[in-house]
């Protein structure tokens, strides 16, 4: 995809001329048109802009009451998004992402603004790749990219008890769209306690021709001991009781290996983020109420994805050791974020849950 028409420039191709229109949204030009950025007369910025006036800075930012969805971008015609950069206050958790395409009732990406920005506990970890970056001190970004041939529609809901401050840029190109370019999508799911001997599923219920690009998991453990034996499993186009792809571990899967321990003498679990898969976050218990560890980790299938021609299935297993040395499922808090690429329509996501559900505790 890379190349074509201004989608996807890399540094192989970055000189190449393209017949492309660069475009922007944030609070200074609402709808991206051209040559009306920083008209804004009112807004968050404007008691700051005193005695300065038009074009210094008026509208930076929008306020998100409780209860409240905005619209952040409404983009006609074809192109592709090719980098969004957010930084809300408040709960990120409750703070619901969703970008439909075409015109299509569902959305095919809906998920917590932290969670899609692989930042699942609601504080801040430092985290570059490729796709996400997390910046000081709550700058998320996310370079994936996301083509689209008639529209493109992104809304904010808060559906926290207290009105949120969201500053926002979405940078995008109104170019031709290959046929063989699929949509993106991301979904998020969580499960609290996982039943026990049952695996967690990542992503289900998607049908069409796609490919399967990444993970991100927030991981919260309720048992002592390590906790990452469980394996992945990719079932597609057809697989039942037992999948095509079959990993060996979850560390292993996040492209780490023995526990991401490093021994305690170099302070055992060692967080890292690389381009493609990281250890991006570790929470440690601090001997008084923030008794359980809690992790967040994410793998990019860049070079790797995973392709399906009709549908795909994502589980992965809780699973830890007893004391006489046999495997022990596990019955933790475990959220992800799926991501994809894939023909449409979209269909249906599960119900997200409710707000007490989706609290971090």
């Amino acid at each position: 995809m890379a190349g074509f028409n201004g989608l996807g420039l890399h540094m192989g191709n970055l000189s190449r001329l393209s017949d492309a229109q660069s475009r922007s949204i944030s609070p200074e030009n609402y709808d991206g048109a051209k040559g009306r950025g920083g008209m804004a007369t009112e807004g968050t910025g404007l008691v700051h802009a005193r005695g300065l006036g038009q074009g210094w800075k008026i509208s930076p930012s929008i306020r998100i009451a409780s209860g409240e969805t905005r619209e952040i971008a409404n983009i006609d015609g074809m192109g592709a998004i090719q980098q969004i950069w957010l930084t809300p206050t408040g709960n990120f958790r409750l703070q619901i992402i969703r970008i439909y395409w075409d015109d299509q009732t569902n959305p095919s990406v809906e998920a917590p603004l932290g969670d899609f920005f692989a930042s699942g506990w609601g504080k801040y970890a430092q985290l570059s790749s490729l796709a996400v970056c997390v910046n000081p001190g709550s700058a998320f970004n996310c370079y994936w990219e996301m083509p689209f041939r008639s529209r493109c529609r992104i809304t904010v809901t808060n559906i926290s008890e207290k009105e949120t401050t969201l500053y926002y840029q979405i940078n995008y190109t109104l170019t031709e769209v290959p046929e063989n370019c699929a949509y993106f999508h991301a979904q998020f799911r969580r499960t609290n306690p996982l039943p026990y001997a049952t695996d967690y599923t990542i992503l289900d219920g998607v049908r069409g021709k796609g490919h399967f690009v990444g993970t991100y998991m927030a991981w919260g453990v309720n048992n002592s001991g390590w906790w990452g034996e469980g394996e992945i499993k990719f079932f597609m186009d057809g697989d039942k009781q037992f999948p095509t792809i079959c990993g060996t571990g979850t560390e292993d899967y996040f492209c780490g290996s023995y526990n991401f321990d490093v021994g305690p003498a170099n302070g055992g679990y060692r967080e890292f983020t690389t381009p493609y898969a990281g250890l991006s976050q570790v929470l440690r218990p601090d001997g008084t109420y923030q008794s359980q560890t809690r992790f967040g980790m994410y793998r990019w299938h860049i070079m790797d994805p995973i392709r399906f021609t009709q549908d795909v299935r994502v589980t992965i297993q809780a699973l830890g050791w007893r004391s006489d040395g046999r495997y022990l499922p596990l019955q933790d808090d475990i959220a992800s974020v799926a991501y994809w690429y894939q023909t449409l329509p979209t269909a249906p996501f599960p119900a997200l849950p409710d707000r007490d559900y989706l609290e971090i505790i």
